[in-house]
């Protein structure tokens, strides 16, 4: 119990900054105050604007917004995100630009898992719905999903994938971005042997933690440092009465939001005291280069305290995706097994979270593919979040990952049409 007092605890606490934000922000707009010729009645309703705002975020899931895409004949398209397969912990849905002829690319999405939602790779998305059909992978936040709908851990996480491919069907392109880069190639080796015809065309891994002692970080020595106990202890709590998933024991999203900011502590307080300045200047804006970024990485979900815990533990401490001793449901995953699946690897030089040669290590695990079917590259001076969404991916990762699906692309096998889909 006193896990949930905790999580309500949290929750009590994000609510009260957010009512007083909303409070100091009404009292301090009150017309008669505008008589009084001293800024602080204006300080307090910018301060109390910029909270509010703030301390919402963390509980809203945030929309994609992606409504039209211009197509070549150079009219705007509604976009219709629709799911494809529907999970208790995530659905695969799919970007469909209604009046477009489908594209001559399938591209799955793999999103990670690791405390915020899929929509952290909107600027992804769309820079790839240009000439690819994008699915992506939608998880749901822990805290709203019932106790009664079981578990889900790192084998759990392998076995969704394992389905959406096969959903999907052979001539898909798979992209995971960071953390399930090596579930992702997990799930495709376990596709190798069980069910070879349901592999995908290609695999492309970004930023992802393989083998995370290849070049040890910060993150990699954290997970060293502490105990499985420890992190039991201090990292995972009850989900509180407000949601479905009460009772339900997770890594709370807040907690983890905690964690990422205060490893730059001096930069997000700076960004936060130079909007308050805007507001009061009349110089800030509903979606301003700052309302645009915090709203997204404000925006945290929880995590099942197995998927979490088993991450570390089978991933970071024990290495078994590096040792290429992962287990799934019983089966022990041969990544060698792969070869009919052309594997690329992507790194950012200045990566300060999974650097470069944790990555890369997916292709020394490839021992059955051929050399010709493996490609690496490492972006120069790109860190974490430029390899996927910032600049370095749209002006020289993307499109050699485009060249690389195009170099590498299967014919689709024709297949039965799966009735329960539609049901």
């Amino acid at each position: 119990m006193r896990y949930m007092m905790t999580y309500d605890l949290m929750e009590s606490v994000r609510n009260t900054n957010q009512w007083l934000g909303a409070t100091a922000s009404a009292m301090a707009s009150y017309p008669l105050f505008s008589m009084v010729p001293n800024p602080a009645f204006s300080w307090m309703a910018a301060w109390g604007e910029v909270t509010e705002r703030t301390f919402q975020r963390m509980v809203v899931k945030p929309d994609w917004g992606i409504h039209t895409f211009t197509c070549e004949d150079g009219k705007d398209h509604l976009v219709e995100v629709t799911t494809v397969l529907e999970r208790p912990f995530g659905d695969l849905v799919h970007f469909r630009v209604n009046g477009r002829e489908e594209q001559p690319r399938k591209v799955l999405l793999v999103a990670p898992m690791s405390g915020h939602y899929a929509t952290l790779l909107r600027s992804t998305v769309k820079s790839l719905l240009v000439n690819c059909e994008v699915y992506i992978t939608d998880w749901h936040n822990a805290r709203d999903i019932p106790v009664s709908e079981g578990k889900f851990d790192v084998e759990d996480y392998t076995l969704y994938l394992v389905d959406f491919m096969k959903e999907l069907g052979p001539d898909t392109h798979v992209i995971a971005v960071c953390q399930p880069a090596p579930l992702t190639l997990a799930a495709t080796a376990y596709l190798a042997e069980v069910d070879p015809k349901a592999q995908p065309s290609t695999l492309t891994l970004i930023g992802g933690p393989v083998d995370p002692d290849a070049t040890p970080t910060e993150v990699t020595d954290f997970g060293r440092r502490v105990t499985m106990g420890q992190l039991e202890e201090t990292m995972i709590q009850r989900v509180g009465f407000k949601y479905k998933g009460v009772g339900r024991l997770v890594y709370p999203g807040l907690l983890q939001l905690a964690s990422f900011m205060s490893m730059n502590a001096e930069r997000h307080s700076k960004a936060f005291s130079d909007q308050i300045q805007r507001v009061v200047s009349d110089e800030a804006s509903d979606h301003d280069a700052h309302n645009r970024f915090y709203d997204e990485y404000l925006a945290v979900m929880d995590m099942t305290a197995e998927f979490y815990l088993s991450t570390v533990e089978r991933v970071f401490k024990n290495g078994e995706i590096a040792r290429n001793a992962f287990v799934v449901d019983g089966h022990q995953v041969d990544i060698g097994k792969i070869t009919d699946v052309a594997v690329k690897t992507v790194e950012g030089a200045n990566d300060d979270i999974s650097a470069p040669g944790q990555c890369i290590a997916a292709l020394n695990l490839c021992t059955g593919l051929d050399d010709s079917k493996k490609a690496s590259h490492v972006e120069p001076g790109a860190g974490h979040y430029g390899i996927f969404a910032g600049r370095s991916w749209r002006d020289n990762i993307r499109p050699l990952v485009i060249d690389f699906m195009n170099e590498n692309q299967r014919t689709a096998r024709r297949r039965p049409a799966n009735k329960n889909t539609a049901a």
